[in-house]
């Protein structure tokens, strides 16, 4: 059974970018703009990893990760940020986030990010 990647970022050249680059590696996906449209996704279809902006409309990546971790404890957590300061990334380590990529990233690190992740 393929892997499935939700992506999820409010900018179409990010999500684009990080939906091609995945299925280099065979990965399925599936895309949405917020954290409402990720809950939604998550409701209808199995995710094994989620790839979550920080910044969004309607719902904010740390809410997303904060219902994902209480409804979908299991599910795996990749949280992008423009954010480099170490206390902000640590909340979300602490809050149950696997790992994190700063933006901007390159593909090679997106890559072995995820990766590592699935591999835990």
């Amino acid at each position: 059974m393929p892997t499935r990647v939700l992506i999820v970022d409010d900018e179409p050249f990010v999500r684009n970018l990080i939906r091609d680059t995945l299925k280099t590696r065979d990965y399925e996906t599936g895309l949405a703009a917020n954290g409402r449209e990720a809950l939604e996704e998550l409701a209808r279809h199995s995710y094994d990893l989620v790839i979550s902006d920080v910044v969004m409309p309607e719902m904010e990546g740390f809410e997303l990760l904060r219902r994902i971790r209480k409804e979908y404890p299991s599910l795996r957590v990749i949280i992008l940020t423009g954010f480099s300061r170490e206390h902000e990334i640590s909340d979300f380590l602490l809050h149950g986030a696997n790992e994190y990529l700063t933006k901007p990233f390159q593909v090679a690190e997106l890559l072995s990010v995820v990766e590592k992740v699935l591999e835990e």
